[in-house]
């Protein structure tokens, strides 16, 4: 049995003490090969940044704490871990005892957590807990919605599989920057078919970028495709990638939270253009439309 499908799809009794054997890792490879990414020479660098909304543990003396988890971890890890097992796994704390106090207990939990993390993916992980209100800024102000373009609805959609032919470029061959974003973004689980909802932001700078509206076309063909969102975000990439050979590119997918957990992928070929806010464990960016 695949590990991805192991607890997806079925009935699963929650851990009733802490229990680090549920998580699963699944291997990046296994996708990377059918978009022609190559794991020793990936054309992108990138980090995975998980909000795990539903942590809580008890401390010494039995007082809950409870908070969001943010997780990041880096593209080139050999393994991801699959979303279900880990939210199996973070329920596990929930009536186990740590510490004497809060904060004592919030320290030996995070640390727990990110040592049996780094054993499954096999890479450093960094996570940050926030127990309360914490103020957020927003990264993608600037990015224009592409849904909300003059005309946008009088243009047909009709392709539902993903269609990398419907990315055509603007005439124009002068160097530009395009920062396009979509909150229709949907692709389907790809063991129990079950729909992912969530937002799409690109940044492409180069000689060559694609019309605003074959690109909103070629999102929505993404619709029917059966991937996990590390995936969708890294196809993505490639598309765009090798269809236009730009200067510089970023695409990160957000995600819409299921079982208490959203995941965000971001993928570019410049560490300059991470979104700040997102990619830092010390801060949380502005919540969006789908999450």
């Amino acid at each position: 049995m695949n590990n991805e499908a192991k607890y997806l799809g079925k009935v699963t009794k929650y851990p009733k003490q802490y229990a680090p054997q549920v998580l699963l890792p699944v291997p990046r490879s296994l996708n990377r090969k059918i978009y022609d990414i190559n794991e020793e020479n990936l054309p992108f660098t990138g980090l995975d940044v998980w909000h795990a909304y539903e942590l809580s543990f008890l401390t010494g003396k039995g007082l809950p704490v409870a908070g969001l988890l943010k997780i990041i971890y880096p593209a080139h890890s050999p393994n991801i871990v699959e979303s279900k097992s880990l939210k199996l796994y973070l329920n596990s704390f929930n009536m186990e005892r740590f510490g004497t106090n809060s904060g004592e207990a919030t320290a030996k939990v995070l640390q727990t957590i990110k040592t049996d993390l780094e054993r499954v993916i096999e890479t450093n992980v960094e996570i940050s807990f926030f127990s309360k209100e914490s103020s957020s800024e927003a990264d993608f102000s600037e990015y224009e919605i592409l849904e909300k373009l003059a005309g946008i609805e009088n243009i047909e959609f009709s392709q539902y599989a993903e269609a990398p032919e419907l990315l055509v470029a603007e005439t124009n061959s002068q160097q530009r920057t395009l920062k396009a974003a979509t909150h229709l973004l949907r692709s389907n689980c790809k063991v129990t078919f079950q729909p992912d909802w969530g937002s799409a932001f690109i940044h492409l700078k180069g000689k060559h970028i694609p019309q605003k509206s074959a690109l909103l076309q070629y999102l929505v063909s993404i619709r029917n495709e059966n991937h996990f969102h590390e995936e969708i975000c890294e196809m993505i990439y490639k598309r765009l990638w090798d269809t236009f050979l730009p200067d510089e590119l970023m695409v990160a997918c957000v995600y819409t939270r299921r079982g208490g957990i959203d995941i965000c992928p971001v993928r570019t070929n410049s560490p300059g253009l991470m979104p700040v806010n997102l990619t830092n464990k010390l801060k949380l960016m502005t919540k969006l439309l789908r999450q």
